[in-house]
């Protein structure tokens, strides 16, 4: 079970600059001195935020009869908004500081640092004086057209603070078009946008992150245990991803704590080095939600079962993750600085990114021995070629073959591939036609012919 006490901030700091380094994750706008909460993610990390998103839909929607997708608008109408509570609902309480300046939450006081004196909170230094505490409304909100009115409230739109919304006011026409029954879910990947007061923790909390999210609708009997099934398949969904079931804390969310329309919630936390946070929240939201839409919007959202001719509004269980949480999971759960003697029998520090294949960003390092010789060369290259179709590979021949293992150690490629005089045959013809394969974490090599390298490597990054 993840310990709840422990932080490191030292390693968080090893992480942000390897994921800098490397091209995992940059500022949003550095250029201009960068945009507070806003991320963009480099070559690495969009493929790993990619596979992490098609595995995840691979899973709960390919691999199931009984899920469907959707991939709803952004923005959002403000009719939708209104019906499901967030406008005037939809804030945090935000305190002012009148001698720094700063704005923090004010239900978060004592995570955050004083600006001037950072070894304690906020309002606890002598100093700070802070303000009431006030509502702020965290959606971000928009007109709608180039002639609207500045006072026409049918012009107002928002950016969705939540990708659930747009699957509640869908449900009536997946239902129809797809002749589906209960239970039976919605799926959707997509960004959210929240005017958070004060981003903080890296990715963690950012304006603008992306959801993985499933709306799962079912009698109201089956509610509960439902819940309870749904929590066992995300924990499983993490530990084939790579995060041990041992760094998760499983919060069983009490009566006062829960939204106002959760039965049951219960919240999967990881030990980040920042300490244990949310990942994930499995809720039974009941009937709320259709309900309010349909009292809203004057249309019938009720289900008929045909075997049992009883008309009702479903109720629903919401497992709904946070990509950029998990993508910042991974890669911190992968770290390490390991101590090893190379070749030479010196000890030497290697950095590893422990990523499970099928999450890794590259799959597979292609290398030629020597990259003057021709022959060894154009192998290689062919090999490329062979395997870019099904995965990401990286062609490299610059400098020692131990440097660029090194070099993809550290962003996580779980093997690398050698062409050498072996391949050749030119020590003998039985070697002909094999390359060297070595693994990143046990860095064990093995001679594997050509012909059996792709199979050989779909099989273990699946």
């Amino acid at each position: 079970m993840a310990d709840k006490t422990n932080t490191d901030p030292a390693r968080m700091e090893k992480i942000v600059s390897l994921c800098k380094r490397r091209g995992f994750i940059f500022q949003s706008g550095e250029l201009y001195g960068g945009l507070n909460g806003c991320w963009d993610y480099g070559p690495l990390g969009a493929e790993l935020k990619r596979n992490l998103k098609d595995y995840w839909w691979r899973k709960h929607v390919q691999e199931r009869d009984d899920v469907v997708g959707l991939d709803g608008s952004i923005l959002t109408m403000q009719q939708v908004l209104v019906a499901s509570g967030h406008v005037g609902g939809f804030s945090d309480p935000m305190v002012d500081c009148k001698t720094c300046k700063a704005r923090f939450r004010a239900d978060n006081l004592e995570t955050e640092q004083c600006k001037q004196k950072p070894s304690k909170c906020p309002g606890q230094a002598e100093q700070c004086e802070l303000t009431e505490p006030r509502e702020f409304n965290l959606m971000f909100q928009t007109k709608v057209g180039a002639s609207s009115d500045e006072n026409d409230p049918n012009a107002i739109a928002y950016l969705r603070p939540e990708t659930a919304q747009s699957i509640f006011v869908q449900y009536k026409n997946v239902s129809d078009s797809n002749r589906v029954k209960l239970p039976f879910g919605i799926a959707q990947i997509g960004k959210s946008f929240r005017n958070e007061i004060n981003p903080r923790n890296y990715t963690f909390r950012s304006r603008e992150f992306e959801q993985m999210e499933i709306e799962f609708f079912c009698r109201p009997e089956d509610g509960m245990r439902l819940t309870d099934e749904w929590l066992e398949e995300r924990i499983r969904f993490y530990e084939e991803i790579g995060i041990p079931r041992d760094q998760l804390h499983i919060l069983d969310v009490p009566d006062g704590d829960r939204a106002h329309y959760s039965k049951k919630t219960y919240d999967i936390e990881y030990a980040f080095p920042f300490g244990v946070q949310e990942l994930e929240g499995v809720a039974y939201r009941t009937d709320y939600d259709l309900k309010k839409h349909q009292e809203a919007s004057g249309k019938p959202l009720e289900y008929f079962d045909e075997d049992t001719k009883e008309k009702f509004i479903p109720h629903v269980v919401e497992p709904s993750a946070g990509c950029d949480r998990t993508v910042l999971a991974l890669i911190c759960e992968a770290f390490e600085e390991e101590e090893i003697t190379n070749e030479k029998g010196k000890t030497e520090t290697r950095t590893v990114m422990h990523f499970t294949p099928r999450m890794a960003p590259v799959k597979c390092g292609i290398f030629p021995l020597i990259k003057k010789n021709e022959d060894l060369v154009r192998i290689s290259r062919e090999i490329q070629r062979t395997l870019q179709p099904w995965m990401n590979v990286f062609y490299d021949e610059g400098g020692a073959v131990g440097r660029r293992y090194r070099r993809q150690d550290e962003v996580g490629t779980p093997f690398c591939i050698t062409v050498d005089f072996d391949t050749l045959g030119e020590n003998g013809p039985e070697q002909k036609d094999t390359v060297t394969v070595r693994e990143r974490d046990s860095m064990e090599q093995q001679r594997m012919p050509i012909s059996e390298l792709l199979p050989w490597l779909l099989e273990r990054i699946r």
